[in-house]
């Protein structure tokens, strides 16, 4: 189902059996503040919300993202199949030349950009057919439970139109208001989009140097380290004396590697015996699956705050990478 947001002499709101009863104060406040804050028309902000479509289909499907119920094991098989690694393998050969100049001046490896990129949106074959503002309004004004975060990427998107001269009402993009090819959140966007074509716009719906160029920036801003390992696997050898480890969504490490082999997991890295680390439990498909993340596994899981997430991308691109040497070998 969905309703309406009509603006009138105040913000007046019509509904068809939403779900969710709207605060006509909260939108009023926004309004005010955006005024306010940033030199916005009141009469303009009134009738580009007045646009905004309130969807049941967008409260229901928050409601269970996949991170929350499936096992990894259900996770991996949606997203590291042989059709997206061969689709991974196709975007990285026809792209050949741009993924390497922007890997090379960014140091994010090749694999990673086309992991994240075949993980959001399948090589730009799923990019979300929701409108940004519908998205957006939707959450900012009828999910309580972060109604805050989304009023602040409502704010974000409508700066950001503005700033790119851009129809408030024309990006599409998730449910949750993530946008184009790299599913960029608007504050992300504002944050860390970048023009790698030098054309003056920042187009992560229609350019591909925009899109791999604003995802590698992305993890330059959250510290990706060079040449460092992402994860490996482990074991839980004989010394170990703890209860068996559950999964859990842990997202920042709080061991060593010198630490976790002093507790009896054993894997192989190179890293110094002081680098963070943090032992990973995933349900897979026969059983425990043990992995270690190190730091650059938790700058993935920046992009999306899932512990999965970031393995799936990990072994996507991984997978990707193998096929593209074995046909250039």
């Amino acid at each position: 189902m969905r309703s309406h947001l009509f603006a009138g002499a105040a913000l007046l709101f019509v509904f068809a059996g939403t779900t969710a009863e709207p605060k006509q104060p909260d939108v009023e406040t926004f309004v005010d503040t955006m005024v306010r804050e940033h030199d916005f028309d009141r009469d303009e902000l009134e009738a580009i919300i007045a646009e905004a479509e309130i969807k049941d289909s967008i409260l229901e499907a928050i409601a269970r993202p996949a991170e929350k119920t499936l096992s990894w094991a259900e996770y991996r098989d949606i997203f590291v199949t042989g059709r997206r690694i061969e689709a991974g393998a196709d975007f990285w050969r026809s792209h050949r030349d741009m993924l390497e100049r922007i890997s090379g001046e960014s140091g994010v490896p090749i694999e990673i950009l086309v992991g994240i990129i075949g993980v959001e949106t399948y090589y730009g074959r799923i990019t979300g057919s929701y409108r940004v503002l519908d998205a957006l309004t939707t959450l900012a004004f009828h999910y309580p439970p972060r109604a805050d975060f989304f009023r602040r990427e409502l704010e974000q998107y409508l700066l950001l139109t503005r700033e790119e001269d851009m129809d408030a009402g024309e990006p599409t993009g998730s449910y949750a208001g993530a946008m184009g090819r790299p599913q960029f959140m608007p504050s992300s966007f504002r944050a860390y989009a970048v023009d790698s074509t030098g054309d003056g716009k920042r187009d992560i719906w229609g350019n591909w140097a925009d899109v791999a160029g604003s995802v590698a920036n992305y993890f330059v801003e959250h510290g990706w380290r060079s040449g460092e390992s992402v994860t490996t696997r482990a074991t839980l050898g004989n010394g170990w004396r703890e209860p068996q480890p559950e999964p859990a969504n842990t997202l920042t490490p709080r061991d060593t590697i010198k630490s976790l082999g002093e507790r009896g997991v054993l894997f192989a890295s190179d890293l110094p015996a002081d680098s963070k680390s943090q032992l990973l439990a995933f349900e897979g498909e026969n059983g425990f699956e043990y992995w270690v993340g190190f730091h650059n596994f938790f700058v993935i899981t920046r992009y999306n705050r899932s512990v999965m997430y970031a393995l799936a991308v990990h072994q996507l691109g991984r997978e990707i990478a193998i096929e593209v040497r074995r046909d250039a070998g």
